[in-house]
């Protein structure tokens, strides 16, 4: 038995800072190892490209899903999708963990940068990413796996279902939920997903109703197999299955038993390949697990690797290396920063709007934690699986350089990321810019049971509000804590993760295109609040879904 797909985890790369060229060389020698064995099975390669190709140095790095979710415009997410899967054949992969179509029903969830929205009818709109992916589906052909050729990859659903909606918002914990709530919020994208043509879908680490989803043969086999017809591969998340018993691992062949006999076909990852490989063997040859399961897997496995066109072409070449980061994807990025931005308060009446800036003024400040911080605008899995601070990370454009870029050449700006009150009472500044907001993160590690931002934002609006007409621009991977400071601040802009394009955020604050994006999450005033979304009879948020002020350009 030989592996049938390997992939890259978060932060997995050939060397740091690795070109298109030797990513490729990397990919085709796994495949030129797979070819030389006894079938000549290709391999297929995966890799978690969720906002854009975001392992790979110099990627373009788009905004995070929270951000896409506020445009409502699933031509712009299309065209995301056709550039991401450039910027992935770039670099030899052809398939990518990718879109998460989670519906999340509480911020406090370290995901939730990863959801469209908390309303399913927006995250449908966003399975229109996955024919960019992956190419439209020749006219006929819904609901069959589909991959255009060698400039589209191969997506994936996941995480199969109800991944959103866990406890407390805690990352895969336990979905408590009827079977109208399970049909009508978790579920209707996959039906979208899958008319698309999507080729895989990855099944969520959470439980539904106390059952770890990895051994949930009822909705796995009955429901997505049998009732839906998906023809494509069914996935484990990575350690999933030994992630089926708690502590992990701990009866390992009940749990293959249990995930294979539940319906997974590929399963990504094991804390030891050995020993999955021999115990899976092993209750095939007894029986327990019968050998038209295996057969199913196989099939489906072949399926997508055939209409991938693996067989004809399994080797990877450097033709589309340019794609990587190209000025037109990065166009793209700036594009969707500027639709993504949402503004919450423009002066307190419509009379007196400190938003659009202007160019052209005698000194402004800029400040905050985030204005000059490549690594905390893209967020969680960048270049990493947690992601990075700084601006060393990869290629792009801060806050505070698109700034630079905008501002009149006779207009004075002074960075200072936290100043005192007297430095900013005795500058003499027109306006000030803070960027503020929440440090990477990804899963588990940002689940956060307060939502608050860490010192010293909370100061910097103290300190620079209180002296100078002030812009706060919030980039968080959700809605946090900002009540208390409201009344502080003149303009209030949500930024989200906004990927390497920060020249979209000063596009739209200094009024070269206007502000049109609503929120696609309810903004809570406090965290004993949560869950609060929209629909609910106790329904009191700070800013209510959609809202958002709008501004025409300049």
């Amino acid at each position: 038995m030989c592996a049938g797909s390997v992939f890259s985890g978060g932060g997995s790369v050939p060397t740091p800072n690795a070109s298109p060229e030797a990513w490729v060389n990397m990919v085709n020698d796994f495949q030129k190892t797979a070819l030389s064995t006894r079938l000549g099975i290709p391999i297929i390669y995966g890799i978690d490209a969720v906002h854009g190709h975001n392992n790979a140095y110099n990627a373009t790095i788009f905004p995070h899903n929270i951000g896409l979710g506020v445009t409502r415009d699933p031509g712009l997410v299309k065209r995301i999708g056709e550039a991401t899967a450039l910027e992935v054949r770039a670099t030899g992969v052809q398939y990518v963990f990718a879109p998460c179509i989670a519906v999340c029903r509480d911020p406090r969830w370290g995901r939730c940068y990863e959801s469209y929205s908390e309303d399913h009818r927006i995250v449908q709109q966003m399975t229109e990413i996955i024919p960019g992916l992956q190419g439209d589906l020749p006219t006929g052909q819904n609901g069959v796996p589909f991959v255009a050729g060698k400039t589209r990859v191969a997506a994936c659903a996941k995480h199969f279902v109800g991944d959103g909606g866990t406890l407390r918002g805690m990352n895969a914990n336990n979905t408590v939920v009827n079977t109208n709530g399970l049909l009508g919020i978790h579920m209707p994208a996959y039906y979208d997903a899958i008319n698309k043509g999507v080729a895989t879908i990855m099944v969520s680490y959470s439980s539904l109703n106390g059952l770890k989803m990895h051994a949930n043969k009822k909705l796995l086999t009955g429901f997505l197999k049998n009732k839906l017809k998906f023809k494509g591969i069914v996935i484990s998340d990575y350690l999933g299955v030994d992630q089926i018993t708690t502590p992990l691992h701990a009866n390992y062949s009940h749990s293959i038993y249990a995930g294979i006999t539940a319906g997974l076909d590929m399963i990504m990852g094991s804390s030891n390949l050995t020993e999955l490989i021999d115990e899976l063997t092993s209750q095939v040859k007894r029986n327990l697990i019968p050998m038209s399961r295996i057969d199913d897997a196989v099939t489906r496995i072949l399926r997508v690797k055939f209409t991938m066109g693996l067989f004809e072409n399994p080797m990877a070449d450097n033709s589309l290396a340019n794609q990587l980061g190209s000025k037109e994807h990065r166009e793209l990025a700036r594009e969707a920063v500027r639709k993504s931005l949402v503004l919450l308060k423009n002066g307190e009446n419509a009379d007196t709007p400190l938003l659009p800036l202007p160019k052209k003024t005698n000194k402004i400040l800029v400040t905050g934690t985030h204005s000059d911080n490549l690594g905390y605008q893209c967020g969680g899995w960048t270049i990493t699986w947690q992601g990075l601070k700084g601006n060393n990370l990869t290629i792009g454009t801060t806050i505070l350089a698109a700034v630079n870029n905008t501002v009149d050449p006779t207009t004075k700006i002074v960075y200072n990321q936290n100043p005192d009150t007297n430095f900013v009472k005795s500058g003499e500044f027109d306006y000030a810019i803070v960027v503020i907001g929440e440090t990477p993160y990804a899963e588990g590690d940002g689940d956060n049971a307060n939502l608050t931002i860490a010192e010293p934002g909370p100061s910097t609006i103290v300190n620079v509000c209180g002296s100078v007409k002030c812009v706060v621009v919030v980039v968080s991977g959700r809605p946090v804590v900002m009540e208390p400071y409201i009344s502080n601040i003149d303009a209030l802009v949500a930024a989200w993760l906004p990927g390497t394009e920060g020249q979209g955020v000063a596009d739209v604050l200094f009024g070269d295109y206007g502000f049109t994006g609503k929120l696609a999450r309810t903004w809570f005033k406090t965290v004993d609040q949560l869950p609060m979304n929209v629909g609910d009879p106790s329904y009191d948020p700070l800013y209510p879904f959609g809202f958002g002020l709008v501004i025409k350009p300049k």
